[in-house]
């Protein structure tokens, strides 16, 4: 049995990885590892926790002792990597955490991997999931390809590329076989409420303001986090060593105009007078450093891999809704802070 260690797998995005590969590849055992910070929750995986090829591991990817005692335990077959601080605002206020995670813990896992792997990679696989964040900014018009040149302005961002280029480096000096992914903003179930949409949603439902960053003219690509799933399967099982693969939803929004939607598809399902949702837009004080755009050129990976998004926004977005509208307890568990407690208690630190 094929033994596969996803990292970040309680998280928003790693979460429906996790769900999908347990589910999809019962041949694969799963092992996945989280620190269970604020946005790791196990509520996400309720529905696979009992699986017979899954089993969950406390601990975080900065403790080196601890990887190294993992991946001698386990003797894993591949990485997909997806355990990161990935928001912007955090690492503005507190970017030595970003640094920890999102570059000391990737050098960890790389370290380890290449000790458990000898030089001997048949049918091994260092999979880096990363962002479309590490391109910079755009203008008006284009797209981040694969040979953009990398340009971050955050220290989220800096610290994500400085992981990529570790990757790389790994792959070149090492000859450890690697793929790296970059993609656009994620929305749909699970994400944690400090995100944009999410916390829009629980915001319109409660009648509190919607904070918008500056003018709201910021373009962001959204995908719909299944569909990023299904590009991070193809990509795993038959993207090409040492390559770099760019996953986006084809779904250009300015930040207002992402919110004007939302609150018409809300107005409607909670049986509220047109407009009443939008009078809860308020402009907050831009964020510092506040890319203007980002766009993701995913011809790549739809002309070599066949992937392509299965949801068009409007779609995606009435099914996000949806979601959150039908699981409130699971939004008052994040919101209360209650969700941190669950099974906690059944893990002990390694």
């Amino acid at each position: 049995m094929k033994k596969i260690l996803i990292t970040g797998g309680a998280g928003f995005i790693g979460s429906h990885v996790v769900r999908l590969f347990v589910q999809q590849y019962p041949k694969y055992h799963i092992y996945n590892l989280d620190a269970l910070t604020y946005a790791g929750n196990l509520e996400n995986l309720k529905d696979i926790e009992n699986a017979p090829n899954y089993t969950f591991i406390k601990g975080d990817i900065v403790e080196e002792d601890m990887i190294n005692k993992l991946f001698d335990e386990y003797q894993f077959d591949a990485i997909i990597h997806l355990a990161a601080e990935s928001h912007v605002d955090r690492s503005i206020s507190d970017p030595l955490s970003f640094i920890r995670t999102n570059i000391l813990g990737t050098v960890n896992l790389l370290n380890a991997a290449k000790a458990q792997w000898h030089g001997n990679y048949e049918g091994k696989l260092f999979y880096h999931i990363s962002t479309d964040e590490v391109y910079g900014s755009l203008g008006a018009t284009g797209l981040f390809t694969e040979t953009t040149p990398y340009d971050p302005r955050s220290p989220y961002s800096s610290s994500k590329a400085s992981s990529d280029h570790l990757v790389r480096a790994y792959y070149h000096t090492y000859g450890m076989p690697v793929v790296i992914s970059n993609c656009s903003n994620n929305y749909g179930p699970n994400q944690f409420p400090e995100k944009l949409i999410p916390l829009a949603i629980n915001n319109i439902k409660k009648m509190k303001p919607i904070p918008i960053y500056g003018k709201g003219e910021n373009v962001r690509d959204w995908l719909y986090v299944i569909d990023h799933a299904r590009a991070i399967d193809l990509i795993f099982h038959q993207g090409k060593n040492g390559e770099t693969y760019n996953i986006g939803g084809i779904n250009e929004w300015t930040n207002i105009d992402l919110i004007k939607k939302m609150c018409e598809v809300l107005d409607r399902k909670l049986d509220r007078p047109e407009g009443t949702c939008a009078g809860l837009i308020t402009y907050v004080k831009d964020r510092a450093g506040h890319d203007m755009r980002y766009a993701i050129d995913s011809s790549k990976l739809m002309k070599e891999l066949g992937w392509e998004p299965s949801l068009q926004f409007e779609e995606g977005i009435e099914k996000t809704i949806d979601w959150y509208l039908a699981n409130e307890t699971w939004m008052n568990n994040i919101t209360d802070g209650s969700y941190e407690s669950y099974y906690q208690k059944q893990y002990e630190e390694r």
